[in-house]
């Protein structure tokens, strides 16, 4: 089968494009960076190289494709609004091409129509691809990335301490690139889904308290503590470390609160038997004591 994949070798596209290539289909894969065209033909990808925010070069990458993989790429600056763009011009170009099916990055929260963070984004574009009729849609919601975690690393190192701006006991869902990989492989390998549908993909769920346990004891540093941030003063420190207002705002900010609250995850609570997952948090701190030691 014909597949576009969009996010390009990323944490989620490049695992996702080995396993399809590898089971021998048609793959193509769209970045924005020419660099990266080699990098895409080494897995035995075609690459399509321009910006996803020119309709008629996405319109071209999706043309002829039986199916493809979305997802919305970080934003610096007005990030919903660049979300909603985005899922705007996904499904222009979906149902000019003719595609009948869709594997979609959503993320937990998005069954609210304004919910915290980019959820409230993730929400349009759900709605936004549901719309197209004739299209067999599959959205996946991924709770946080325990890849995130890596981010912490300078400050465990330096101020052995790690956190967020909640308390240690607030719980957390925790998912694995490798366990959406797997979970838009197995849809794209079958397309075996029809009508509109979300899928929850969760390999864990921890405190904070829980989490700097495991990953303290992980890199040989046992006393690893917690920490609840200020919102401000955690603005101020990822600001320092080059992100922007909105994104700290957006990606972090927004998401710790509405966690403290419990709402965010009240869809999911409902369908977590259903979730997709298998890797724990223990399995993936071995993977982030060999960061930590590199």
């Amino acid at each position: 089968m014909k597949i576009t994949i969009t996010g390009s070798l990323g944490n989620i596209g490049q695992r996702l494009t080995k396993k399809l290539t590898a089971k021998g289909h048609d793959v193509t894969v769209i970045s924005h960076t020419p660099a990266k065209a080699a990098d895409i033909t080494a897995l035995g990808a075609i690459p399509a190289i321009g910006q996803l925010t020119d309709p008629a070069f996405l319109l071209q990458a999706f043309t002829d494709a039986d199916a493809v993989y979305t997802m919305i790429p970080p934003h610096h600056t007005d990030v919903i609004n660049y979300m909603r763009s985005m899922g705007d011009l996904y499904a222009e170009a979906i149902t000019a091409a003719g595609v009948t099916h869709v594997v979609n990055l959503s993320a937990i929260g998005a069954h609210l129509p304004d919910g915290p963070g980019p959820a409230k984004g993730s929400y349009y574009v759900e709605q936004k691809l549901n719309a197209s009729g004739l299209v067999n849609v599959l959205h996946l919601r991924p709770g946080m990335f325990y890849t995130n975690f890596f981010g912490a690393i300078p400050m465990i190192r330096h101020q052995h301490i790690i956190g967020n701006n909640f308390a240690g006991d607030v719980k957390m869902v925790l998912s694995h690139p490798e366990d959406i990989a797997n979970a838009a492989f197995t849809a794209l390998d079958t397309l075996s889904f029809y009508g509109k549908n979300v899928r929850y993909v969760a390999g864990d769920e921890k405190t904070g308290a829980e989490i700097a346990d495991v990953l303290g004891r992980a890199i040989g540093k046992p006393e690893l503590s917690w920490i609840e941030f200020p919102n401000e003063a955690m603005l101020q420190a990822m600001m320092q470390n080059g992100m922007s207002e909105e994104m700290v705002r957006v990606y972090m900010i927004e998401v710790g609160i509405a966690l403290r609250h419990g709402g965010m995850l009240e869809d999911y609570r409902r369908h977590k038997d259903d979730a997709y997952g298998v890797i724990k948090l223990d399995d993936f701190a071995n993977e982030f004591a060999a960061v930590y030691a590199g």
